[in-house]
């Protein structure tokens, strides 16, 4: 092998290394995918009558989905978290969904 040859295997081998997921960095496959759940998450909020999906912000992260905003009803935390968790995917669902304040 010349020394072309071998840069070149060098840098390849470089690219794919940096392709590749770590515990807190996401490859380019698992970033696709996440996007893809989370789109999905979202659709299934808007679908369901009892969920305002406006108001729950959804984020994945190597198929964990994490819920967060502020919802009328305990009836509407649990179901968002439920409908989360039903979705193709998803391998978990972290739920930090806050109930608004309700004047009184």
């Amino acid at each position: 092998m010349n020394a072309k040859s071998t840069s070149a295997a060098v840098l390849m081998a470089l690219l794919l290394a940096a392709c590749g997921g770590s515990p807190t960095k996401e490859s380019t496959g698992e970033y696709v995918d996440d996007s893809v759940i989370t789109t999905k998450v979202k659709s299934a909020f808007i679908q369901d009558k009892d969920v305002k999906a406006s108001d729950i912000k959804v984020e994945t992260f190597k198929g964990v989905v994490q819920l967060s905003g502020f919802v009328a009803s305990r009836s509407e935390l649990e179901k968002a978290s439920q409908v989360a968790s039903q979705v193709p995917g998803v391998k978990a669902v972290r739920n930090d969904i806050r109930l608004k304040a309700t004047d009184g």
